[in-house]
């Protein structure tokens, strides 16, 4: 038997989400609104974290270089504003986490590439 908060939270959970992994270079598509209008702004970056698996609270940490200057972006998944998620290029890695690459500079920020078969 579903009670009421597991049905709502069944319906919010999305289902078309490709399957991001840490190492992986994405580009977000997120709806901002601004008074009464409503633009799509994307932001393309390394994913560096994943948090909270495939719950509803599940999160990914998305970070660019932008002029020099490291920029960090944390986004929910299942977010009602997140309109796409595009894998761009796969990385390998070994790690679950890569906060290094926050200190890592030049040819250390960079991480091997994975191949992907085209579908």
């Amino acid at each position: 038997m579903s009670t009421k908060p597991e049905t709502f939270i069944k319906s919010q959970l999305k289902t078309n989400l490709p399957g991001i992994r840490p190492g992986d270079t994405i580009l977000v598509s997120q709806k901002i609104r601004e008074g009464d209008k409503e633009r799509i702004q994307d932001f393309e970056g390394l994913v560096i974290a994943r948090k909270h698996g495939k719950e509803i609270g599940a999160t990914i940490t998305v970070r660019r270089v932008i002029g020099g200057i490291g920029v960090e972006r944390i986004f929910p998944l299942h977010s009602p504003t997140i309109e796409k998620i595009e894998i761009i290029k796969r990385g390998r890695v070994r790690r679950a986490k890569l906060y290094y690459l926050r200190k890592a500079k030049g040819k250390k920020a960079r991480l091997k590439k994975e191949e992907v078969a085209e579908k």
